[in-house]
């Protein structure tokens, strides 16, 4: 666990660095709308990759080493002053627990830790699948020996699978933001926003003697996926009662950034050749960063391909996290969803989507509990629905509607269970080439069944009006 960690002021950083990564990309779009339209995407073959192991560990170990020293010598917490002793009390599968640590720090500043452990052998050469054991062992040293608190299990998911899923993310991201055949100074402002997007790929880039450097060869360790993405400004009415939007709300500004990498439509055994970003911001008195959710794939299959209809079936790695006055939650979940297009004219398309899966670990809001350093959630284990419907007409208006569904039963907190749905619905008009107008209207619902409280139903409505740039 980390605990008052000064690193997550990084999360204003996190919404900068991926759109101005986007705003790089933005010759990649060809859509109006994330969620409706399908891209195409070639795929150079892979070739063979060195991989480097030893320098590879040693910045897993450098990104252990620069957050404790800051610990250690510049703010003197007292969790920082390991000794051996500490560190075998941690070894104990006895010394195991939960921790007290604050919503941010735990679902948002861990997982950015995560990421940092799992780009170390991702940006030396090795796979998705080689780099995911490096977020694990990269989360269980710091827990061990990182610092003197107890190691807790909740960190141990959240850094590792969190890490996993914005460690490949930022990963193909500042990979596909530099454009190696530049040179001068859009060439460098492109090398500092692949480092902002990922500092470690970044940083092994200038090791390697590739920053800056001018290639007249095609990519060969990446897919050259289409990039599609859309940009919302707009006001939106939120409320912390239930059901009183109008009389009881309040309204403020938001600004929402959406991003398409690949094609779902795609059958694709590679993890993360198409995923799907959702980051939202917004003017509102607990949190600047609302959302962050990344979908992405870890591989999937064609079940039908014609010319009228597509179908896939695909299992995705998940990682969600929602934080504003009224609302709070964050996940790391596996689904299996069937796609499904339907092209019934050249003019009139529909989409869907359905799927279930798995809740590894997700911290709910608990009505009753408030303890340590400001938790006030549960954590917890379930299962997962979700379903998607999608309708594009003359390429100019646009549809969905949206469902998301949870049944969690707490690990740790609370002796309680949760039902967690959330609705939305949005429509959508593009006016001009790149520029459109919505309104999305929703709600978050929260059933808590106590056995030592009452029970609680809570209802979290919103109303958003929003013009749209794509990129």
């Amino acid at each position: 666990m980390i605990r008052n960690r000064s690193g997550f002021k990084l999360l204003p950083l996190l919404m900068l660095f991926i759109m101005v990564g986007c705003v790089q990309m933005a010759h990649a779009g060809t859509t109006d709308t994330v969620k409706i339209l399908k891209d195409t995407s070639t795929l150079y073959k892979p070739q063979t990759v060195k991989k480097h192991f030893w320098k590879a560990s040693g910045e897993l170990m450098l990104a252990q080493i620069i957050p404790w020293s800051y610990n250690y010598f510049v703010r003197d917490a007292e969790f920082a002053h390991v000794t051996f002793k500490s560190i075998g009390h941690n070894l104990k599968p006895s010394s195991w627990e939960w921790d007290d640590n604050n919503f941010t720090t735990n679902q948002i500043a861990h997982p950015i830790q995560g990421s940092m452990y799992y780009s170390a052998f991702r940006s030396n050469g090795y796979s998705f699948w080689q780099s995911a054991p490096a977020a694990f062992a990269g989360s269980f040293m710091w827990e061990v020996a990182g610092e003197t608190h107890n190691p807790a299990p909740n960190d141990f998911i959240n850094t590792s699978l969190g890490g996993i899923s914005l460690g490949e993310m930022t990963y193909r991201l500042s990979n596909r933001v530099v454009n190696k055949h530049q040179h001068g100074f859009k060439r460098q402002m492109s090398e500092v926003a692949g480092f902002l997007i990922n500092p470690m790929n970044g940083f092994n880039r200038l090791l390697d003697g590739k920053w800056g450097k001018i290639s007249h060869e095609p990519d060969t360790d990446l897919d050259t996926a289409n990039i599609v993405g859309m940009i919302d400004l707009g006001a939106r009415q939120i409320s912390e009662h239930n059901g009183d939007l109008f009389t009881k709300g309040k309204t403020g500004w938001y600004a929402r950034l959406r991003l398409l990498y690949g094609d779902p439509y795609r059958e694709s055994k590679k993890p993360f050749n198409n995923f799907d970003i959702m980051v939202e911001m917004g003017a509102d008195d607990t949190a600047r960063l609302n959302t962050v959710r990344v979908n992405g794939l870890l591989s999937s299959w064609e079940l039908t391909s014609t010319l009228k209809q597509e179908q896939l079936l695909s299992l995705t790695l998940n990682y969600d996290f929602y934080h504003n006055s009224s609302f709070e939650y964050g996940g790391q979940s596996v689904n299996l969803s069937l796609y499904s297009e339907y092209d019934t004219n050249d003019k009139l398309k529909f989409l869907t989507r359905f799927g279930a899966g798995a809740v590894i670990l997700a911290a709910v809001p608990d009505a009753y509990l408030y303890y340590g350093e400001g938790r006030n959630y549960d954590y917890g284990s379930g299962l997962s629905l979700m379903a998607h419907g999608g309708i594009l007409f003359n390429n100019r208006f646009t549809g969905t509607i949206n469902y998301q569904g949870g049944l969690f039963f707490t690990l740790n907190g609370s002796k309680s269970s949760y039902f967690l749905h959330t609705f939305s619905t949005e429509v959508r008009y593009r006016i001009f080439n790149k520029v459109s107008i919505g309104a999305e209207g929703g709600f978050f619902n929260l059933k808590g069944y106590y056995r030592d409280y009452d029970d609680i139903n809570k209802k979290y409505p919103y109303l958003r009006l929003s013009i749209g740039y794509k990129i």
